[in-house]
């Protein structure tokens, strides 16, 4: 069984929890009360050292001077929920695209609008995978794990709002 190591990072949105493989892929970047986030476990090893680059970059993002995100990842979902998380990380920053286009991009069918919600939902990398950057083919903010104040607060920091 590989070891998962978490630590935790000061942000703007409150305290970042975040896990890694010991080679330092980010596994998870979850925020308090996260519909979904995870939470510390007993068998976790705490240590700051696989994060030191997404450390340095959630910093750099947080003060401006970052537009993407250039971290080793490993995320665990089922084939359609890799392909809609990869469709986000397209998403340029400063920018949105609704759950529709997400769809389009991905080559699902105009009713898969609510499968591609639910695997957006299920992100494990808010921040760094940016679903905050989808919202509701009317223009509405909708729906986000971290809640919609932290939307606003992402999409305003992006120059959006």
């Amino acid at each position: 069984m590989t070891p998962t190591y978490w630590t935790n990072v000061a942000s703007p949105l409150g305290p970042l929890l975040l896990t890694a493989t010991p080679d330092g892929e980010l596994t998870s970047l979850s925020v308090p009360g996260q519909k979904r986030g995870r939470v510390v476990r007993d068998d976790w090893r705490q240590d700051r050292g696989p994060f030191r680059e997404a450390e340095e970059q959630l910093a750099a993002y947080f003060a401006g001077d970052l537009k993407e995100f250039r971290l080793a990842r490993r995320t665990d979902g089922t084939a359609f929920r890799e392909k809609v998380w990869a469709a986000l990380d397209d998403i340029p920053f400063g920018s949105t695209v609704t759950y529709g286009e997400i769809a389009a991009r991905i080559g699902a069918p105009r009713a898969a609008v609510r499968a591609v919600g639910g695997a957006i939902g299920a992100n494990p990398l808010l921040v760094v995978r940016p679903c905050h950057r989808v919202i509701g083919a009317d223009g509405t903010l909708t729906g986000y794990a971290g809640g919609l104040e932290r939307k606003v607060r992402l999409l305003t920091h992006e120059g959006v709002l």
